[in-house]
C-alpha cells in the first residue's frame, strides 16, 4: 500500500457505490473525494489535484458518461490515470475506454478489496513512470537543441526563443528570409521540438514541382484521374499524417492550388485528384518564402485569406551579412561537419582568412558559406587555411582592405577611405587600423613603449591595455612608469 497517501476522485451516480469504493480505497491508505456526475467531477478536478480518478462508465442513464469524462481528462490532464468501473458483461465497453486512453478497468462486483486498491496503485505508479519518461525525453531533447541552427547573435537568440515557444503549439508558422538563410533548418527544429517529432517531416519545394503535378503530389490521386495515373497514390499530406509538412517557396504556389490549400487548412480534409472520398488528416503546416507575400497580396498574385491563415506565427531570419558575429561559429561548424563527412583532417583557419570571411557580404547566406568551406577543404592540404586557398574574388577583397589600412599616413587618408561594395565589419576594420598604427609606433620608437605611447597620444596604462589586447607585448628598452602621466 502507498506510504505517501495518494488522492483519488471517485465518480458514480449511485451513492451507495460511491461510498463503497471510497471506503475500500481509504482502508487501503488513499484519500478520497466523491462526485455523482461528470459535471461535478470536472468542477472538482478544476479546483483540486488528484493522483487518480475512478469512474463508473454508465451514469444517470447516459451510457457514454464515463467516456465523456475520460475525453475531458485526456484533453486537459493527460497524465491523470483514469480507472473505469464496469458491470459484468460490459467488459467490451471498458476495453474500448482503454483504447481511448483509460489506464485500467475494474469489474463489478469486485473480487476483493485488495484488488481494487492494487489496481488503483498500479495505475498511479504506471502513470508516474510515463510522466517521468516524458520529462526525461523532453529534457534530453532540450539539452542539445539547435545543433544545426548555429549562431549566438541577438537576432538568432531571439529566433531560438521563438522556436522553443511555438514548437509545442499547433499554429501554422510562416518563415521568411533570403535564399540560403536556413529556413528549412528552422522548420525542422520546430518539428523536432514538437510533440510530432516521432512522425514524418516532409519538405516540399513548391517552385521545383510543375504546376500540373503539385496538386496530385500534395493531395494524391485515384487511378485513371489523368493520363499516366495507372494506380492510386497517396498524397504527401496523407503520408505526413500526424507530422509536419514544410511548404518551401510558398509564394510560387499557383492561385488555383492556393484555394485548395486554404480549404484544407480550414477542415483538414484531403480529397485525392479524381476521387470523391474525403480523408481526415492531422498535420502541421509550416511555410517559407524569400518573397514579400504582403506585396504579392496587394498585387493579386497571392490570396489574402491564405496569407493570414499561414502567417499566424511569422519568423524572419536575418541575412548573414546582418549577423556577422555568427560567422566564426558557422565557419567552425562547417569545418567540423564537412571534414568529418569527407574523412579529412580539420585544418585551422588563419586570422586573416577569418577576417576576410567576416567582412564578405555573403549574398548566398549560410548556404554559400557552407559550400565555400567544403571547396576550401578539397583544395587545402595544409594544417592551416590561408588567403591563397580562397577564391580570387575574396582574395582581391582582402588585399583591398589591407592596402587601405597600410596606406594610411595621415588623418586625411583615413577620411578619404572608400567603403567597399560588399561592405565591411566595422569593428574588425577599426581594430585592424588600431593594431597597424600601434605596430608602426613601436617600430618608430624602437620598441620603447613610453615613446610609442606618446607618439599615439595615449597614457602608458591605455597603451599597455592595447598591447595586451592585440598580443603585441614586447621587451622594452625602458619600463613604463607605474603611474599614468
Amino acid at each position: 500500500m502507498p506510504t505517501i497517501k495518494s488522492h483519488v476522485l471517485v465518480i458514480d451516480d449511485e451513492e451507495s457505490m460511491r461510498e463503497v469504493i471510497a471506503i475500500i480505497l481509504e482502508g487501503g491508505g488513499f484519500v478520497c473525494k466523491t462526485a455523482e456526475s461528470v459535471e461535478e467531477a470536472i468542477s472538482i478536478l478544476n479546483k483540486h489535484t488528484f493522483d487518480a480518478v475512478v469512474t463508473d462508465l454508465v451514469m444517470n442513464n447516459d451510457p457514454l458518461a464515463g467516456m465523456k469524462l475520460l475525453k475531458w481528462i485526456k484533453e486537459n490532464m493527460p497524465f491523470l490515470p483514469t480507472i473505469m468501473v464496469t458491470a459484468y458483461g460490459s467488459v467490451e465497453n471498458a476495453i474500448e475506454a482503454m483504447h481511448q486512453g483509460a489506464t485500467d478497468y475494474i469489474q463489478k462486483p469486485f473480487k476483493s478489496n485488495e484488488e481494487v486498491c492494487l489496481r488503483v496503485q498500479k495505475a498511479i505508479e504506471q502513470q508516474n513512470l510515463l510522466r517521468e519518461n516524458e520529462a526525461l525525453r523532453t529534457e534530453r531533447t532540450l539539452l542539445k537543441p539547435f545543433e544545426e541552427i548555429i549562431g549566438d547573435s541577438p537576432e538568432m537568440r531571439k529566433i531560438k526563443e521563438i522556436i522553443v515557444r511555438v514548437a509545442k503549439l499547433p499554429s501554422t508558422v510562416a518563415i521568411y528570409g533570403e535564399s540560403g538563410a536556413g529556413k528549412e533548418l528552422v522548420a525542422r527544429e520546430i518539428h523536432r521540438l514538437s510533440t510530432r517529432s516521432e512522425k514524418p517531416f516532409i519538405a516540399i519545394n513548391c517552385a521545383s514541382i510543375p504546376e500540373t503535378l503539385l496538386e496530385s503530389e500534395l493531395f494524391g490521386y485515384k487511378r485513371g484521374a489523368f493520363t499516366g495515373a495507372i494506380e492510386d497514390k497517396e498524397g504527401l499530406f496523407v503520408v505526413a499524417n500526424g507530422g509536419t509538412v514544410f511548404l518551401d517557396e510558398i509564394g510560387e504556389m499557383p492561385l488555383s492550388l492556393q484555394s485548395r490549400l486554404l480549404r484544407f487548412l480550414d477542415n483538414n480534409l484531403v480529397t485525392p485528384v479524381g476521387g470523391t472520398t474525403e480523408i481526415k488528416v492531422d498535420i502541421r503546416i509550416i511555410s517559407a518564402t524569400n518573397k514579400n507575400l504582403e506585396e504579392m497580396v496587394n498585387k493579386g498574385s497571392f490570396r489574402k485569406d491564405l496569407f493570414y491563415r499561414l502567417n499566424v506565427i511569422p519568423i524572419t531570419i536575418p541575412p548573414l551579412r546582418e549577423r556577422k558575429e555568427d560567422i566564426p561559429l558557422l565557419i567552425h561548424h562547417f569545418l567540423k561537419i564537412h571534414s568529418a563527412r569527407m574523412g579529412l583532417p580539420m585544418p585551422k583557419i588563419s586570422n586573416k582568412v577569418e577576417k576576410v570571411l567576416i567582412n564578405y557580404s555573403w549574398p548566398g547566406n549560410v548556404r554559400e558559406l557552407s559550400h565555400l568551406i567544403e571547396r576550401i577543404l578539397v583544395i587545402c592540404h595544409e594544417p592551416e587555411i590561408k588567403l591563397e586557398h580562397l577564391p580570387d574574388s575574396l582574395q582581391n577583397s582582402s588585399h583591398t582592405l589591407v592596402s587601405d589600412v597600410n596606406s594610411i599616413s595621415n588623418i586625411e587618408g583615413l577620411k578619404n577611405l572608400q567603403l567597399p561594395n560588399e561592405g565591411i565589419h566595422l569593428e574588425s576594420f577599426i581594430e585592424d587600423i588600431e593594431r597597424n598604427l600601434i605596430e608602426q609606433a613601436l617600430v618608430r620608437a624602437k620598441y620603447n613603449q613610453k615613446k610609442a605611447s606618446q607618439i599615439l597620444g595615449l597614457t602608458p596604462r591605455s597603451f599597455r591595455y592595447r598591447l595586451q589586447k592585440y598580443g603585441l607585448t614586447q621587451d622594452t628598452d625602458e619600463l613604463l612608469d607605474k603611474e599614468d602621466e
